[in-house]
């Protein structure tokens, strides 16, 4: 047996309590004497001092507090160092201001917080033992706001601000017990993260401030099930989130946790019901899930839902269905659903682009006229020339003898502007018109235009659908109606005083007439000027280069077979040693070298197979970002959905983006927010390298002769190559040239001319 432990830890502790006790009759006496003086004496002070309110201990700190202020203190420091300065002073941010009230908060606030625990009054009804334990638990309470702080990556110093105030007023209502008092007239969320601990044994008023603060904000209240799931206000919270969000509340009813699980299964709500009982009794929940709202209504039972996503045609129609009902309940599930249903139907159909028409198209035999429209609507990102032009056909055959007023009226206008902006753009738009009469087509086209001044100031999506449209009709007389269309609306928002209404309108006006003339480079110079852009139709050379004169270019490939074969073709177009020098030696990317002509250097990622492809994109980019080497011109070569991966690595450096696949808005809208200043060439359908390789070819020769990127010259070029091979024609005509892509021009003079709007205004 080891005897020392029972000599020693007994010494260690009593020399413990001796040192404690000795500072402790320290700060008593330096507390209860003051020191001397010579001068006459002066009448006592009576007055008692307001603990809540002096910046001074009233009487010294407990010897058994200490360990709990060094721990304050050695968080307060950890905090004040992290910036690597020890000055009492957080510099976090750009944001100075913030950083100074952050650092009031911490380096005074605090303290001072500090000293009001030490200094509470004892409280009626509450002993010694429970004063100190409600001290106790308020420095706690201090020490873990400190600790939670240190351990993020990036606080959010408002929140900690807010949070040290809130912690002052509650620690006083804690001691006078009246924090429901506090709670409802502090209904927030610094209330229930400081109640964590100040809230022990207070039941009612947890219940109150989590229920209220769930409700106000049930999307982020929900992420925090696992601090409440047990309690019984969890059910309100749970069933306010599942109408914002019911695929959160799904993935937790499939949750392996069993707090969150339970929580789940006893929320009484008859949407949370639904959604758990599909969880737990559908044998393909995530497909069954769609028609949560038709369970709810007692419209469908597990077992007939089941049934129908058995069947591939059955559910697609379904799916339309509910889009056309606008089914709030399972919006998210079917309008997933549906999209992901959509481009398995066109990919299909794409992948038989060479097969007989009744093989390509048997897979949507059994699609209604209404199922066709969100086909071709919804599929706008991948659907080839070929496959809308068959879908199309179809649809309008199926629709005999109705008008397309029908069918508009039958999916409620559903995707509307993006099913007129892509018959424009496939030069079908005049054959679906020519089904109605005069005055429906007339209200069609006068709706198409209307209304573009609604939502958010940033939501430009329906404007930029009209803009593009535009520039695909080639009927005078449409156009013509069209443009009027434009100018009674600028009027009309003239008249409401709408300040976005009056900038799109104005701008498309502009747009259109500009459009007519940017086919030479005095008339683009003109549309130019009159949206105060620059030369829409030309890239100079000088801003492509670097500080040593180096055009440098990064191409993306993926992994699958296409990437594959445009990665080869790739590469044979480099085949001139007089002319590149190429480097395949690194096993993730290749280097290519103009030797002759100006400098260019060409950098393009090995289409490994997936996720292999990534990695190697990843490679390129840090060895790029760790030579200094930043691209001016950034190519994608592959389908849409690799897209997000090329657009991520967009920068404000780059000038040119080719797009071997849809330039729809959101991936215009993407482009411009991390390269402002890009010109963008798209496709209107998923891009071909029989037609990508000539266009960047054409480019990279201009490059070389040190020559200015003039897109009118390129595409007439372009044209004249095309014209002699009559099967990649009616490819290349898919391609949009920067001058000629309205929908990023008015993206570019909207946001030029909106900078003093407030991003949240609708007008």
């Amino acid at each position: 047996m080891n005897i020392s432990k029972f000599f020693i830890r007994p010494v260690l502790w009593a020399l413990f309590v001796c040192c404690c006790g000795a500072v402790y009759a320290q700060q008593k006496t330096a507390a209860s004497f003051p020191a001397p003086h010579n001068g006459p004496k002066k009448k006592k002070d009576t007055t008692r001092p307001n603990p809540y309110l002096v910046d001074t201990l009233l009487k010294p700190i407990p010897f058994y507090h200490f360990y709990i202020h060094d721990k304050i203190d050695k968080e307060l420091k950890k905090a004040d160092i992290a910036d690597g300065r020890a000055d009492s002073f957080i510099h976090s941010g750009g944001d100075t201001a913030l950083a100074r009230q952050l650092s009031t908060a911490f380096f005074s606030g605090i303290p001072r917080n500090k000293i009001l625990i030490e200094n509470l009054p004892v409280a009626g009804g509450r002993d010694s033992v429970m004063e100190n334990q409600q001290k106790l638990r308020c420095l706690t309470a201090l020490w873990e706001l400190l600790r939670t702080y240190n351990g993020e990556a990036h606080p959010d110093a408002a929140y900690y601000i807010n949070l040290v105030a809130n912690m002052h007023g509650m620690i006083v209502a804690a001691n006078e017990n009246k924090l429901m008092e506090f709670a409802i007239r502090n209904p927030n969320l610094y209330t229930l993260d400081n109640g964590k601990l100040l809230l022990d044994g207070q039941p009612a008023v947890k219940a109150y401030i989590y229920t209220t603060v769930g409700l106000q904000d049930p999307a982020r209240m929900v992420r925090r099930l696992p601090e409440y799931a047990a309690d019984s206000f969890a059910g309100r919270i749970i069933a306010a989130d599942a109408r914002i969000e019911p695929e959160l509340t799904f993935n937790y009813a499939l949750s392996t946790n069993k707090a969150i699980s339970s929580a789940m299964h006893n929320t009484d709500d008859s949407l949370v019901k639904a959604i758990v009982t599909v969880a737990d009794r559908s044998v393909s929940p995530l497909r069954t899930i769609c028609f949560v709202g038709d369970i709810v209504r007692n419209r469908q039972t597990i077992a007939s839902a089941d049934s129908i996503a058995r069947n591939p045609d059955t559910y697609y129609r379904n799916l339309v269905r509910l889009a056309m009902e606008h089914d709030s309940t399972g919006r998210y599930f079917y309008t997933r659903e549906l999209e992901n249903r959509t481009l398995q139907l066109v990919r299909k159909m794409n992948d038989l682009h060479e097969a007989k028409d009744e093989d390509r198209f048997a897979c949507v035999d059994s699609l209604k006229p209404a199922d066709l429209y969100y086909l071709v609507s919804v599929g706008q990102d991948e659907i080839y020339t070929s496959t809308y032009l068959g879908v199309f056909r179809r649809m309008m055959e199926r629709m005999k003898p109705a008008t397309g007023t029908w069918l508009l009226d039958t999916v409620r206008y559903d995707h509307f502007r993006t099913f007129v902006r892509m018959a424009a753009g496939y030069n079908t738009l005049a054959s679906f018109l020519a089904t109605m009469n005069d005055s429906d087509r007339n209200s069609t086209m006068t709706r198409f235009a209307e209304g573009l001044q609604q939502g958010r100031a940033d939501d430009l999506e329906d404007a930029v659908d009209v803009a593009d449209a535009f520039g695909s009709i080639r009927d005078s007389a449409l156009a013509a109606f069209l443009e009027a269309r434009i100018r009674d609306n600028y009027e009309r928002s003239f008249k409401q005083k709408s300040k976005k209404g009056l900038i799109i309108y104005s701008l498309l006006a502009r747009l259109f007439e500009g459009n007519k003339m940017s086919d030479n480079d005095t008339g683009a110079s003109v549309a130019s000027k009159s949206l105060n852009l620059p030369d829409i139709t030309r890239v100079p050379y000088k801003s492509l280069t670097d500080d040593s004169g180096v055009v440098n270019q990064q191409v993306f490939f993926f992994g699958d077979e296409d990437g594959e074969k445009s990665y080869r073709s790739f590469l044979s177009n480099f085949g001139d040693k007089d002319k590149w020098q190429v480097d395949t030696s690194n096993m993730y990317w290749v280097e290519i070298s103009a030797t002759g002509g100006k400098k260019l250097a060409i950098y393009a990622n090995k289409p490994l197979p997936a996720p292999d492809d990534e990695d190697a994109l990843n490679r390129l980019s840090a060895y790029l970002a760790s030579v200094d080497i930043k691209p001016t011109i950034m190519v994608h070569r592959g389908h849409s959905y690799h897209l997000p991966l090329t657009l991520a690595r967009l920068n404000a450096n780059v000038k040119i983006v080719i797009l071997g696949s849809c330039g729809g808005y959101h991936n215009l809208s993407v482009v411009l927010n991390h390269a402002p200043d890009a010109h963008i060439v798209s496709s209107k359908q998923t891009g071909t390298m029989w037609v990508n390789d000539p266009i960047i070819n054409a480019m990279n020769n201009k490059i070389l002769d040190g020559a200015d990127i003039s897109w009118i010259s390129i595409w007439n070029e372009l044209d004249e190559y095309f014209s002699k091979r009559p099967g990649l024609m009616e490819k290349f005509e898919d391609y949009v040239p920067p001058h000629k892509n309205l929908g990023a021009i008015f993206i570019k003079a909207y946001r030029q001319v909106a900078q003093s709007l407030v991003p949240a205004a609708g007008k």
